[in-house]
């Protein structure tokens, strides 16, 4: 076997600023496949759109024009009908903004141009590799431990929240990403409701986005700070889940999108990773847990088909690294062991590419969509029907109601 060098890493990028990808340093991530799949989702729900037209005698004209009819009415000669010619093109060419294929377009260009939020939350106790995964998902030093961690730092005696924000940039689409960590979670020696400070954030973020909601003066854009997924680490042990595991996403499952991943799969034997892998799924099914992506909200047949093999696949054995060594004539992201480079991204060795297939090439925006469709309406209803119906008071609202009494 060759000496196999390892590359040097990639510099941490500074939080919440601009930060391009190298795609010769550590590879491609997928960013600008939202747009592809803002299109598919577009495609596949339609949308609404409603026109006033005055004047009956052009609305034959006008309608022709939106659905891409001749406009050459039966019985007519083609030299009479001359000026409505003129008219249907004049008003297809004022209709064009509006027609099918030029609504998805400005889609696209709005993605491009703003930045997509984006929030990750990785949960798990320590050692798992979890900030280490987070960095391999999106090739750049985005966890918290790459952003002015100190080593030194010691576990928390009760479960924090740490969140950073980065602004990342591929193929000309920018994402605002932010990375949540739960830091002191699982490491304690009693760890009851250890999960509530967890829940506790991401019903605080659903809360500050509904408040942004009801304002009179709503913002053009309301900050998106909701987290739209947590991957769950899963301690490779063969056995069976702790109950630590099961209470968590038993309570978390309800209000977020939790996927769960089994770390470091590279201390299992083939058939041990198998047998596992069947294990924590009959346990979840037992015990009435759901993961993302779920059953119900499949849309259609095609949804259904492609979301049963990764329910069968789930959850994701995975290895992360940072690390780039040479295999092959080729870089590859890997660890070194005394037999060999375990390669992050070869399926023959791990399931990650799978796993970041999964969150940020195909179901990056189902997962916003679900997120904002079922956990926040969830909240929102709940939060407005304790509320007797009314909005939540709203510092603005608040300070307007002193000052009228």
């Amino acid at each position: 076997m060759s000496e196999l060098v390892p590359e040097p890493r990639q510099k941490p990028a500074v939080p919440m600023k601009p930060m391009g990808i190298n795609a010769n340093l550590l590879g491609y991530i997928g960013i600008d496949t939202i747009i592809e799949q803002m299109r598919k989702k577009t495609m596949k729900t339609g949308f609404d759109f409603n026109i006033m037209v005055v004047g009956r005698q052009r609305l034959v004209e006008v309608l022709g024009a939106m659905a891409g009819c001749s406009p050459v009415r039966p019985g007519r000669q083609e030299g009479a009908c001359s000026r409505g010619k003129d008219s249907w093109h004049k008003a297809r060419r004022c209709l064009q903004p509006f027609l099918l294929p030029a609504w998805l377009h400005p889609l696209g260009l709005l993605s491009v141009h703003k930045p997509r939020a984006f929030s990750l939350q990785s949960s798990g106790q320590s050692g798992l590799g979890k900030s280490t995964l987070v960095n391999t998902l999106f090739k750049s030093q985005v966890s918290r431990k790459s952003s002015g961690w100190n080593r030194e730092e010691k576990i928390p005696k009760t479960v924090e929240i740490k969140a950073i924000g980065h602004v990342i940039e591929e193929g000309g689409v920018k994402m605002k990403l932010t990375v949540i960590d739960t830091p002191g979670f699982g490491d304690q020696i009693n760890n009851e409701n250890c999960w509530e400070p967890i829940e506790k954030y991401i019903n605080e973020q659903y809360e500050k986005f509904l408040k942004e909601e009801v304002n009179i003066a709503r913002k053009k854009r309301i900050p998106d700070t909701r987290v739209h997924c947590c991957l769950y680490f899963i301690s490779p042990t063969g056995h069976s889940l702790r109950p630590l595991d099961l209470e968590f996403m038993k309570h978390l499952s309800k209000v977020v999108n939790i996927i769960p991943v089994i770390a470091k799969a590279d201390t299992m034997t083939l058939e041990e990773k198998i047998e596992f892998k069947q294990r924590v799924r009959k346990e979840l099914e037992v015990n009435g847990i759901e993961f993302y992506p779920q059953k119900e909200f499949d849309e259609d047949l095609e949804d259904k088909t492609e979301n049963d093999k990764i329910r069968e696949s789930m959850p994701f054995a995975v290895v992360g690294s940072d690390k780039e060594y040479q295999v092959n004539g080729k870089r590859v992201l890997g660890r070194k062991t005394p037999w060999g480079i375990i390669e992050v991204e070869n399926l023959t060795h791990c399931e990650f590419a799978l796993l970041r297939d999964f969150v940020i090439r195909t179901h990056l925006q189902d997962l916003k969509e679900v997120t904002h469709n079922i956990h926040y309406e969830t909240y929102r209803a709940k939060r407005l029907n304790d509320n007797g119906g009314l909005p939540p008071m709203t510092t603005e609202t608040e300070e307007n109601h002193e000052s009228n009494l």
